[in-house]
């Protein structure tokens, strides 16, 4: 899965679960979450790394040599967010290198006291080696990183890979591209941010970096929309030419890829949706987590959940139709279940016309 999709976005905020176990479960169904967690994070070989790519994002293990590109940005710009202080950086690179791998806390603490920016010199001259490549994260404990040196956790091959810039672009085009079956410009620099900061100037153009992909050119839009450049991976119009395809019925996390770009989403399911997690919660339209419904390959409404011990609670939902009734019944027993509650809280429905037949779906799926 997480080759498939080249990236998924880990965040802090966890309402069911966090949401790089929300974009394995849409996909693969309520499988272990232990399960997931050693995938992402094997605890003897490691299988994937966390990186700067669309946001911050668990990657596969054979991506490292393709961010190259954004390690050598950081290089040259010389800093992030912080500015990092060069005796720092050469502490934390002589405990490592003696100690084996560290969290910021066993480095010596990652905040000073205040906001969560206010980070300590080691953690700020850890984050700023991880930008560099000079550390990599390829293992979490209890949700922190767990730091340590390229040459002691990547392969030979990898490690000495040394791609140039537009290599990079053509290779992570190529990934788009496969994640999401057809591109358009704006879709091939949003997927991994292959624009602006982070670039180098003269790079190759995303179109002449989609060809070198083997992506095939088309054209793209409908009664509405203008007609538009794009790009789609063979092997996705191979497979929707041999068949209809298979549907799973699930809610998304706000951070699932496929609802990275607002302007897709609206554009591909003519659906609008808005992560309101840091708006003030007396300025939010929808709610604090809003999950879309995918079904019948369409996006047929939303909910915005939370749990109080062995009940799930709906805070707020709203379906596009009343046919979304009976999908949303299957996506919130299915998701309750997986997370150990045997109930779910119905509270408030932006159609309530539709409770009672919701109300009826909902009891069927959780019999």
């Amino acid at each position: 899965m997480l080759r498939r999709l080249g990236a998924v976005q880990l965040d802090t905020i966890s309402v069911l679960a966090r949401s790089h176990e929300l974009v394995a479960y849409a996909r693969l169904g309520p499988i272990e979450r232990t399960r997931v967690e050693q995938a992402y994070w094997h605890p003897r070989a490691a299988t994937a790394f966390e990186y700067w790519s669309h946001a911050a994002c668990v990657l596969p293990i054979e991506e490292w040599p393709y961010y190259a590109f954004r390690r050598r940005a950081f290089q040259a710009r010389g800093l992030r967010w912080h500015q990092s202080h060069p005796g720092v950086c050469a502490e934390v690179m002589a405990r490592l290198r003696a100690e084996g791998p560290l969290t910021a806390t066993q480095l010596g603490g990652a905040k000073n006291g205040g906001a969560w920016w206010d980070w300590s010199d080691t953690k700020i001259a850890v984050e700023w080696l991880l930008d560099t490549g000079e550390v990599i994260c390829a293992r979490r404990t209890g949700w922190r990183r767990v730091y340590d040196l390229p040459e002691r956790v990547l392969p030979t091959e990898l490690l000495a890979a040394d791609p140039t810039d537009d290599e990079c672009y053509t290779h992570l085009a190529a990934v788009a591209g496969r994640a999401l079956g057809v591109v358009t410009r704006a879709d091939l620099t949003d997927y991994q941010r292959t624009s602006g900061r982070g670039r180098a100037p003269g790079r190759i153009s995303a179109g002449d970096a989609a060809l070198a992909a083997g992506l095939a050119p088309v054209r793209i839009g409908g009664p509405d929309q203008a007609s538009a450049d794009a790009w789609a991976d063979p092997a996705a119009v191979a497979a929707a030419s041999a068949s209809s395809g298979r549907h799973r019925v699930t809610l998304l996390s706000p951070f699932d890829s496929v609802l990275w770009d607002r302007k897709r989403t609206r554009r591909m399911f003519g659906f609008e949706h808005s992560l309101e997690a840091y708006v003030p919660s007396a300025k939010r339209v929808c709610g604090y987590f809003t999950m879309p419904l995918l079904a019948r390959g369409a996006l047929m409404g939303w909910v915005d959940p939370a749990r109080s011990g062995r009940t799930m609670i709906v805070r707020t939902l709203s379906l596009t139709s009343p046919t979304a009734a009976e999908p949303m019944a299957r996506a919130l027993a299915e998701a309750a279940a997986w997370v150990g509650c045997d109930d779910v809280r119905l509270e408030q429905l932006r159609e309530p016309d539709l409770r009672a037949r919701l109300t009826a779906a909902l009891k069927t799926a959780l019999s």
